[in-house]
């Protein structure tokens, strides 16, 4: 079966997308209720930069070291924690992913975890905050894709991040402000 698009149900915004390759009769338009741990080796947390003042492209990733989702009736009770590996900084250039992890920009020695912890949950967004060097703050993720399973679902979201905003403020210029994340989670049902 070829992955294609689903009809969206009655009030489900157009920047949703569902996809299936998989069997009809085990897909629902929700997650089940109940609790869900994120499957830390499906999913992962990608962005994109620029650096060299704006003008090249730089793309990496961090792992997800776990998490939860809690989907509650309704949506808006529902919560997510997900924790993600600052230590696992990867850019592919070996020099550069060693200065990002380095005391100059996110001191993984201090602070090994970044967090997201959501406070409200609705079809098209998930608010919540999210914390990077031991600085919280306010980040809002947009849900591009969902995929729901029987047992298990998949979302994406994306946002931008301001790294200053988390006091990550070296190499003004040099290393990009803004970073978009693709944060890509897969949940299995407790």
């Amino acid at each position: 079966m070829r992955n294609q698009p689903l009809a969206l149900p009655h009030g489900m915004p157009a920047a949703m997308e569902w996809r299936h390759g998989y069997d009809r009769r085990h897909r629902h338009a929700t997650p089940r209720l109940g609790r869900y741990t994120i499957d830390a080796h499906d999913s992962s947390l990608s962005f994109t930069s620029r650096h060299l003042f704006g003008l090249l492209p730089v793309r990496g990733a961090f792992a997800i070291r776990g998490g939860t989702v809690d989907v509650a009736e309704p949506l808006s009770g529902s919560r997510v924690r997900a924790e993600i590996d600052a230590v696992s900084f990867r850019t592919g250039n070996a020099q550069r992913d060693a200065a990002v992890r380095s005391a100059k920009f996110l001191d993984t020695d201090r602070y090994p975890l970044m967090l997201f912890v959501s406070d409200q949950l609705d079809a098209t967004a998930v608010t919540g905050t999210l914390t990077v060097c031991g600085v919280s703050r306010p980040a809002r993720l947009s849900l591009v894709h969902r995929e729901v399973l029987a047992d298990a679902f998949t979302v994406r979201a994306t946002t931008r991040v301001d790294r200053t905003e988390f006091g990550v403020t070296a190499s003004r210029g040099m290393a990009g402000r803004h970073l978009d994340l693709t944060l890509e989670i897969r949940c299995r049902r407790v």
